[in-house]
């Protein structure tokens, strides 16, 4: 059932509720890691490069979805904060159609232009077929990761962060048998760790549903719980259709690291994903702590408790700085043994790449976590224009080091695209935060645009006021 995230210690709320929801990203990272690991080991390198040079379309279509229902659950977040159900289911099903129509129109385009984007980003000749055999099987199950993350997205705005996680479990390790199974029984190559995800999200996408349906009553849609009410779309789409934006801006930033991989050879694609997948796991608790924000800001915005807010963030900050430095030394130590797992110790130069990235990426860690604290926050009061703007500055950055320092410092000018989009995408969320919080402190709305949630008069009638630094 939800959890009420607007009482109590705020640093034991938001670590307890990123606890379930860091091993749920976790679980869902495995998706990704067993078919990277499973390819290596089983088709070798070059189905390796395929996959791993899929990876950044394949964020730009899918993180579009992510983002998309991240962001409409924020508004259901605010409304079971302000105790309103009927609303809040009213918010569930708007979420739904919204989701279902970009699903449609998201599948269409992703498979009838998956060979041509393939050919753009100058795929390299030896490894474009078997990328495209994965990648167009992820993008035909599109709907089910679009709706399993929606469903998990709305649980975790009730505040229940523990029932994806089971879900999750459960599917990881389907994904793994199947993998196995379709790849090694049924011989279908890299094709059948698409189709082994594609089902486990699909299965874990019921697994949800069922569990709604039966478990929590207050999420079950009636028939008078669908409306057609132009201002609701509106206000969904104004949160969420940024939001997801925002993931696609990050991932075309991604397409420009990959485009210059690609030319850069089959050998750095292999080194970069390996030490990707290692990245992406040891930067996954930062990402839950950011979700985290999301939920426990917006709860708290629609209850209309901003001093909670801001205490938690202190303590989210005080949390991921720690973390941030520990995966650091860590990385310093012990970067090439882990990039071993995905790539064979005789090759050498793959994992003096690898070790390069690690280097590059480790003291730069406490920039990432300022990202995911202060944009999700921003994004559970609702403001979607400075995270927008913040993501164009990632976006810039990123291409940045990807097409200019790549062509004086090779490998390494790639390797430095993700901490400078980190560096430029904190500077104007810092100063996005410190605006909104000073606003709010005066009376005003933490966006200039009207917020539905509340009526006009409740906004300016009780001045909110923040004596905390």
């Amino acid at each position: 059932m939800g959890k009420d995230m607007t009482k109590g210690s705020p640093a034991r709320l938001i670590l307890l509720f990123t606890y379930p929801l860091l091993l749920g990203n976790i679980f869902q990272q495995f998706y990704s890691m067993a078919d990277t690991f499973i390819v290596s080991r089983t088709l070798g390198m070059d189905a390796l490069a395929a996959v791993g040079s899929t990876g950044s379309i394949m964020f730009l279509i899918i993180g579009l979805a992510i983002g998309l229902t991240a962001g409409l659950s924020v508004i259901t977040a605010q409304r079971f904060g302000k105790k309103d159900e009927r609303s809040l289911r009213k918010s569930l099903g708007v979420s739904v159609v919204i989701s279902f129509v970009i699903g449609i129109l998201l599948t269409i385009f992703a498979v009838t232009f998956a060979k041509q984007i393939l050919v753009v980003m100058q795929t390299p000749p030896e490894i474009i077929d078997q990328a495209y055999q994965y990648i167009v099987v992820i993008f035909a199950g599109v709907g089910a990761t679009l709706f399993f993350n929606l469903l998990s997205n709305i649980l975790r705005a009730i505040g229940d962060s523990k029932t994806p996680l089971y879900f999750l479990i459960v599917t990881s390790i389907l994904n793994i048998i199947l993998d196995y199974v379709f790849i090694l029984g049924f011989n279908m190559g890299v094709a059948g760790a698409g189709f082994a995800t594609v089902i486990s999200q699909f299965i874990a996408s019921l697994l949800c549903l069922i569990y709604i349906g039966k478990k929590v009553p207050m999420l079950r849609i009636y028939k008078d719980d669908w409306t057609l009410e132009w201002s609701e779309y509106k206000e969904h789409l104004r949160i969420g259709l940024p939001y997801g934006f925002q993931y696609s801006i990050i991932a075309v930033g991604a397409v420009a690291v990959q485009v210059t991989l690609n030319q850069l050879g089959s050998t750095a694609v292999a080194a970069y994903t390996a030490a990707s997948k290692i990245n992406q796991l040891l930067t996954m608790p930062l990402q839950s702590f950011g979700i985290t924000m999301s939920t426990y800001a917006a709860q708290n915005f629609g209850a209309r408790k901003m001093d909670r807010i801001w205490d938690g963030v202190r303590a989210a900050l005080k949390m991921v700085i720690i973390y941030s430095i520990l995966i650091g030394l860590l990385l310093f130590v012990a970067g090439r043994p882990l990039a071993g797992v995905f790539i064979d110790a005789n090759d050498v130069q793959a994992l003096d790449m690898a070790q390069q990235y690690f280097l590059i990426h480790a003291p730069m860690y406490i920039f990432l976590s300022f990202v995911f604290i202060f944009r999700h926050t921003l994004q559970g009061l609702g403001n979607s224009f400075a995270p927008t703007i913040a993501g164009i500055m990632e976006l810039a950055s990123r291409v940045f080091g990807a097409v200019i320092l790549s062509q004086f410092f090779g490998f390494a000018g790639a390797a430095l695209a993700n901490p400078l989009a980190w560096i430029g995408a904190t500077i104007p969320l810092l100063i996005a935060y410190f605006q909104t919080k000073r606003r709010i402190q005066l009376g005003e709305p933490a966006v200039k645009k009207k917020q539905p949630v509340f009526s006009q008069k409740k906004r300016v009638s009780q001045p909110l006021t923040d004596k905390k630094l």
